[in-house]
């Protein structure tokens, strides 16, 4: 990898540190008062509809300045969320909650569009797969250590000693965004791109061969997505409130994982194999949770959170490669469209589980189904995508060698 994307995946690990943080104990904070799912949907519907507004912003602040503008954005409004749950109590609990996941979802869109938009900007098709890689590895080894530290942290000095261990890997956030490499969006010499720069239109974005299965794709894995999101969280909370024996179910899920990444890294197999053996092993990790027994929660954790690891090594991979055929000003507006279809369709997730009092019952079943639907049909979209893509690339290859002048015989 260049200079540029080891900087980039540094911090990529340093945004993983809170990440895992707030995926854990923060979901727990709210979920310990009432164990109410509709308190934790709440604070994820607000979380991630200001993530989409923070990642069109980035991409828009991007157009003029670097990823350290974003970068440090992020910084800031994380260190503002763990300040707020330091100092702020409200008698109204929907609006602590909604308060609470605007400035959670600022960080995190910032943060993801300078990712994904430097990413794009710099990365060559050839690092795509070492990185993501990394990213997987490097994300694997801080969700063994983070939940632990932090559970041990809380045991000592309370939620508060934790939270202001998070403002300390913030400003360390903060300080290193300064050292990013000056990665911005440069308007494209094409008079065509050029015109459309910074606009990102949702036909600059959906507009080009096979994006529409891409697009399909979009809305159909963001609700599987958010679906596993929310409820490994919620199963493992179910099991126990001890945040040792949370943290520690965590490093089981982890373990899991990395021997799940060992096999795809050992074992030599096509893409979409890879995919259907994720979604297979998410679809019966899905099922498992309706016995509602500790060990099938616990081994419905195992088989979706391995099962994941698959289907976002393959899907991101994908992702990376089918908008590497695009212009620069297409790139940002797939990117940012993207962005913003995952985030509706997560909160369509969020909408339908609002309702839920306990994790059982026929709307619940209805939820695993309507999630296994979708989560199955994302492979079959993505082989349609990929495939269109091929023949994209043959032409090209073929257009190439009718170019190519003959040498002249002497």
């Amino acid at each position: 990898m260049s200079a540029e994307m080891r900087k980039l995946l540094v911090m990529n690990a340093m945004t993983s540190i809170v990440t895992v943080y707030i995926g854990i104990f923060v979901n727990l904070y709210i979920w310990q008062d009432g164990r109410k799912i509709s308190e934790v949907s709440l604070y994820n519907m607000a979380m991630f509809l200001s993530w989409g507004l923070a990642f069109f912003t980035a991409a828009k602040l991007l157009s003029r300045w670097s990823i350290r503008v974003p970068l440090g954005i992020s910084a800031i409004c994380g260190a503002a969320a763990f300040a707020y749950l330091m100092t702020v109590e409200l008698d109204n609990r929907v609006l602590w909650i909604v308060l609470l996941g605007i400035p959670v979802g600022f960080l995190f869109g910032f943060a993801q569009a300078a990712q994904s938009l430097g990413i794009a900007q710099r990365g060559k098709s050839s690092e795509f797969a070492p990185y993501f890689a990394a990213v997987n590895i490097v994300g694997q080894v801080l969700s063994i250590v983070i939940p632990v530290v932090s559970a041990q942290v809380i045991d000592g000095f309370g939620y508060g000693g934790s939270f202001a261990m998070m403002l300390v890997c913030l400003a360390l956030m903060l300080f290193f965004s300064l050292r990013m490499p000056r990665i911005q969006l440069v308007k494209p010499d094409d008079p065509q791109e050029a015109e459309t720069f910074g606009r990102f239109g949702f036909r600059q974005a959906f507009g080009h061969p096979g994006s529409r299965w891409i697009g399909l794709s979009l809305l159909a894995a963001g609700v599987f997505m958010q679906f596993q999101n929310l409820f490994a969280l919620l199963f493992t909370f179910s099991i126990t409130q001890n945040k040792l024996w949370i943290a520690l179910l965590n490093v089981i899920y982890t373990i899991c994982s990395l021997i799940g990444l060992w096999l795809y890294r050992r074992i030599r197999s096509s893409e979409m194999r890879w995919l259907w053996l994720g979604n297979g092993l998410l679809a019966v990790g899905f099922l498992l949770a309706l016995l509602r027994v500790p060990a099938a929660l616990i081994a419905s954790n195992v088989l979706t959170t391995v099962g994941m690891l698959y289907f976002l090594t393959v899907w991101s991979v994908q992702q990376f490669r089918f908008v590497q055929q695009l212009g620069v000003s297409s790139q940002t507006s797939f990117l940012v469209w993207r962005e913003c279809t995952l985030v509706a369709t997560r909160c369509i997730l969020l909408l339908l589980t609002m309702s839920l009092t306990k994790l059982s019952g026929v709307w619940f079943v209805s939820i695993i189904a309507i999630t296994i639907v979708c989560m199955l049909l994302v492979p079959w979209f993505q082989h349609k995508a990929m495939k269109v893509l091929d023949s994209l690339e043959q032409e090209r290859n073929k257009s190439k060698i009718k170019e190519t002048p003959y040498p002249v015989k002497s």
